[in-house]
């Protein structure tokens, strides 16, 4: 592995092209980022039961999130410790055990061995020696339904980890009956690009209005005035309301609620239309009165993108989960998610209310993503030219009347790139920092 001087390719105002281009970068990026720190995983919904799983990535490491019969979450290995094969081919499920296709080796949902065929052909009971259990994730811990998992024991925990993005997830959640929501399916899209591109996107404001065009008019094709999804952007982006905030650890905050008016219904107002919307609002209406301006705020997606670096992105209604694929290609799958209401406090509209959420899937996810997609593919085919080296990263730069800081959170415009410039510092940290990894495999070592 090269010795990388990430000083001299991170600086205040640029960043080499070779963070994007070279495999060898890329490499290191998954130890010392999709290794040593926090990482997502999964949501808690996703394995609700005892013995539902579910299949991530850390990184490139195969990972399946089980729920045990205790209800305690394990993030196992998906490779037989025998020779090294796939255990579980099943996206996701509900099982008792794995059994490896290949020699049959059996595994319980927390990942110990359970059986190896004609165990009378070796020399040793395989199952006394934890050694041989399915590796797993030393440290999974949950925030608030969000699991995450890293195999870096010094790392700090995980709240302390979050740390101020903590609120902006909080916000989110509360806004649900009981503060909670289940995750549903998914938009699972593919880009030809370095996965540190979507997350350079993920809080850009500077791009809206001229990347997203097409959306901007097919969102506002039946509004006059022009008040639809993003038609903030349109205005003076640079001295609106909008402002996005660095809270440290790479985790940044665009929010987008200062454009909203306040009142009972302004989520709705400024919802996109979508095919058979019109039918569940006049039915939600007539049924619920003045209480439907809430029902349908639920349905509608709030305005805030949420950035947990490495690999998370709340935007509206939805939960976008990065998965770096090579130093070239990324998928990215944008989650649908759904109001669960336990103690019945919207009076039957959870149904409706989901319904339409799940609409709203074919807005964002759908016209909006693929404009993104397309620009980070264009940008890695001209990060190969090697003599036009430098991504810039300057726009706010040496006007520090444009930010505040307090607390340690770093806000500014929402078209300016401080996100970028500070989660590129704590990326350069992580980088430079020789971690120790470690797995686990139940039971004494």
């Amino acid at each position: 592995m090269p010795d990388f001087d990430f000083e001299a390719l991170i600086h205040e105002e640029k960043v080499h092209r070779s963070l994007y281009t070279d495999p060898d970068i890329f490499a290191l990026e998954l130890t010392r980022i999709f290794g040593a720190t926090w990482v997502y995983l999964a949501h808690e919904s996703q394995i609700a039961n005892p013995y539902d799983f579910f299949q991530t990535k850390l990184g490139l490491r195969p990972i399946i999130v089980t729920r045990d019969g205790d209800n305690q979450i394990h993030a196992l290995y998906n490779r037989c410790t025998h020779r090294g094969a796939t255990v579980c081919r099943q996206a996701k499920g509900s099982t008792r055990s794995f059994r490896c296709p290949y020699h049959g080796w059996s595994y319980s949902i927390a990942g110990d061995l359970a059986g190896v065929p004609w165990r009378e052909g070796y020399a040793r009971n395989h199952k006394e020696d934890n050694r041989f259990n399915l590796a797993r994730i030393p440290r999974v811990e949950s925030y608030r339904g969000f699991i995450f998992g890293t195999l870096n024991l010094e790392a700090a925990p995980l709240v302390e980890h979050l740390a101020g993005i903590r609120k902006p997830i909080d916000d989110w959640l509360d806004r649900h009956p009981g503060g909670k929501i289940a995750v549903c399916e998914a938009n699972r899209m593919k880009f030809k690009g370095n996965w540190k591109l979507a997350y350079d996107n993920s809080a850009d404001g500077y791009h809206v209005i001229f990347s997203h065009r097409s959306l901007l008019m097919m969102e506002n094709r039946f509004s006059p005035d022009d008040e639809k999804g993003m038609s903030f952007y349109k205005q003076h982006p640079d001295d609106g309301p909008i402002r996005v905030h660095y809270y440290g650890n790479g985790h940044h905050f665009k929010d987008k609620r200062p454009t909203l008016a306040n009142h009972p219904g302004a989520l709705w107002q400024i919802e996109g239309k979508h095919p058979g919307m019109e039918g569940y609002e006049a039915d939600l209406r007539e049924k619920y009165g003045k209480e439907a301006d809430y029902y349908l705020d639920l349905a509608a997606g709030i305005p805030m993108n949420i950035n947990v670096f490495p690999n998370l992105l709340i935007l509206g209604n939805h939960i976008q989960v990065l998965e770096p694929l090579s130093y070239t290609e990324t998928a990215t799958t944008w989650y649908g998610t759904a109001v669960v209401d336990e103690e019945n406090a919207l009076n039957g509209a959870a149904d409706a209310i989901n319904a339409l959420r799940m609409r709203t899937q074919e807005q964002f996810p759908l016209f909006g993503e693929v404009d993104d997609l397309t620009n980070f593919e264009e940008i890695q085919v001209g990060l190969g030219a090697e003599e036009d080296p430098w991504v810039y990263m300057d726009r706010g730069l040496g006007l520090p009347d444009r930010f505040t800081e307090a607390d340690g959170v770093i806000s500014g415009p929402a078209t300016d790139e401080v996100f970028m410039r500070e989660y590129m510092k704590h990326y350069k940290k992580l980088m430079m920092d020789d971690p120790t990894l470690s797995i686990s495999r139940g039971g004494a070592q």
